[in-house]
């Protein structure tokens, strides 16, 4: 039986391939999936829905400290307990010195999966068109960009 995701992603392709595989919104593909009978619109808890719109809203919230630096307020720690997924938010300033160290950590492993992912993407594309059009090149040091816009922020 498929997961989730891949009933999305079989539902997303076949979306795509019948358009020409122009690139399309994912809710354009929803609705013509819902109204081809593909997918049900799930049974919506408002309480998850309250909940996840209250995590964009402390992921989006940023102050300015005494220096004029802009920082990010609440940061995230997700733990897994018995298969469950818990997020644990702390702000910064008050949360414990190991949630904040959680927290950077977690995002920092983000970022760096990113990164490697990145970096696949790049080099099949790369092999998909070679002799066709030149490489995309990708640069992964990150020193200069960041150099760069800590100076834009002051």
């Amino acid at each position: 039986m498929a997961t989730r995701n891949e009933r999305f992603q079989s539902v997303w392709h076949h979306y795509e391939s019948a358009r020409g595989h122009q690139p399309i919104g994912a809710r354009e593909a929803v609705e013509w999936a819902v109204a081809e009978g593909l997918l049900q619109l799930p049974d919506i808890d408002p309480i998850d829905i309250l909940a996840s719109q209250m995590a964009d809203a402390l992921r989006e919230e940023v102050r300015t400290d005494s220096k004029g630096r802009r920082y990010r307020v609440n940061h995230a720690v997700r733990v897994t307990k018995g298969g469950v997924q818990y997020t644990f938010w702390g702000v910064m300033g008050f949360a414990p010195h190991e949630h904040m160290e959680k927290a950077f950590g977690q995002r920092r492993d983000q970022i760096i999966e990113d990164c490697v992912r990145l970096r696949t993407d790049v080099d099949v594309y790369n092999d998909m068109v070679s002799g066709e059009y030149s490489a995309v090149q990708l640069v992964l040091d990150f020193t200069d960009d960041v150099a760069e816009r800590f100076l834009m922020a002051k």
